[in-house]
């Protein structure tokens, strides 16, 4: 009786999820159109999706079932996030695998620069720092697009991560058995310094991102060849030891033909060597350039643990890439949040301080909802709150 609850709909609410939620809302209308396919009208408008994605990301639900379950028996759920008519599993699942990725991209490029607005740049005189690395995603058996052995599915996605705002910036969503190195280029743009593992270390390609304008500081192997052009002076007490001009690789073979700096630096008995086209930077301040591209590993792993990378609800390539998107744009949402309401950045305590602020605000709407019909009806022999409200909702 989905009707029934549009009443509902008017009196429940949370000022905490729809503060969380109105930056989305607000570009919404500057998105593409999401059309309907044929004669048939859409299930859920883009509104709608975007709704309950960002409730499934932001909720610890255990799979797509228990989603729809909550979306259908939840009182708050099924009148503020589902769908007016409600959502079949099939219909849900056609959506989620055919339509809103456009609108998803969109989205999340236009709330990451809303983003990196609001939210103070740290580290500032480091220049406009973006680490870039790929984290592998355990895919189904019937993910046939995700082929990694005859055994496995994987995909991979490849990140580009605001360190200076700790925020997403760029996504791309492939297989797992691709070359990362390629995809630097789609992930930085001219300007910014691309911080990488030593994945990354690719000397023809420290030449092409010189070229394109586009900064590196890309950890390398400790016994990478090297032509000397300049040995730069080494600051007493400092924990970096080495710091040189030079080429990078054979003579003749794979040499660099843009020179590069070289930075060594020790920390906890372990060795780093760093390549950079940062001239202009002190050796510390590269050594810090790149301590500070943990962040991205840390990032990955409270995604994927907090934000819904798992459980995967959707099967296909197009498919998951929504539910990706809708996650990191989850993410930016709590970001611009927790900086306007508490100045911090996104964290699993705060997070799950809104989840009980959410129920909280809930229940006491239906209370009072609950007293207001109990009030209307003076008849204290109904058996429960809940009849109360639902004979509210049906007023």
């Amino acid at each position: 009786m989905p009707g029934s609850f549009k009443k509902i709909g008017k009196v429940l609410f949370s000022k905490v999820f729809t503060n969380i939620f109105a930056p989305a809302l607000d570009i919404v209308p500057q998105l593409p159109k999401l059309e309907a396919r044929g004669n048939r009208p859409l299930q859920m408008t883009f509104e709608d999706q975007l709704r309950v994605l960002v409730y499934f990301h932001l909720q610890e639900h255990k799979s797509g079932r228990h989603l729809l379950q909550e979306l259908e028996e939840n009182d708050f759920a099924r009148a503020v996030i589902a769908p007016e008519a409600g959502i079949k599993k099939s219909s849900f699942s056609e959506v989620i695998n055919t339509r809103g990725l456009e609108q998803l991209i969109v989205l999340f490029e236009k709330l990451q620069l809303k983003a990196a607005k609001r939210i103070p740049q740290k580290d500032k005189h480091l220049g406009d720092l973006v680490a870039i690395d790929g984290s592998v995603i355990e895919a189904v058996p019937s993910m046939h697009w995700a082929d990694y052995s005859q055994t496995q599915k994987k995909a991979k996605v490849h990140l580009g991560f605001d360190l200076n705002r700790g925020i997403p910036r760029k996504i791309i969503l492939t297989d797992c058995k691709v070359d990362e190195r390629p995809f630097v280029s789609q992930l930085l743009e001219k300007g910014q310094t691309g911080v990488t593992d030593r994945n990354y270390q690719k000397y023809s390609k420290f030449d092409t991102w010189q070229a394109e304008g586009k900064h590196f500081a890309c950890r390398i192997r400790a016994d990478a060849i090297k032509t000397v052009l300049k040995d730069n002076e080494i600051k007493p007490d400092s924990p970096v030891f080495y710091d040189a001009i030079v080429l990078l690789g054979i003579p003749k073979v794979n040499q660099t033909k843009e020179k590069v700096r070289v930075v060594a630096y020790r920390v906890k008995n372990i060795d780093y060597w760093v390549a950079t086209d940062r001239f202009d930077l002190s050796a510390e301040d590269v050594a810090n350039i790149y301590k500070l591209r943990w962040d991205i590993e840390t990032f990955f792993a409270w995604w994927k643990r907090h934000l819904k990378v798992y459980p995967i609800i959707a099967r296909s390539k197009y498919g998951l890439m929504v539910q990706l998107l809708a996650g990191l744009i989850t993410y930016l949402l709590l970001a611009i949040y927790c900086h306007e309401e508490y100045k911090e950045r996104v964290s699993i305590k705060r997070v799950r301080e809104l989840r009980i602020k959410i129920l909280n605000e809930t229940r006491t709407i239906q209370e009072k909802v609950a007293k207001k019909a109990k009030d209307k009806y003076l008849n204290p022999g109904f058996p429960n709150e809940q009849l109360f409200f639902q004979l509210y909702a049906k007023t």
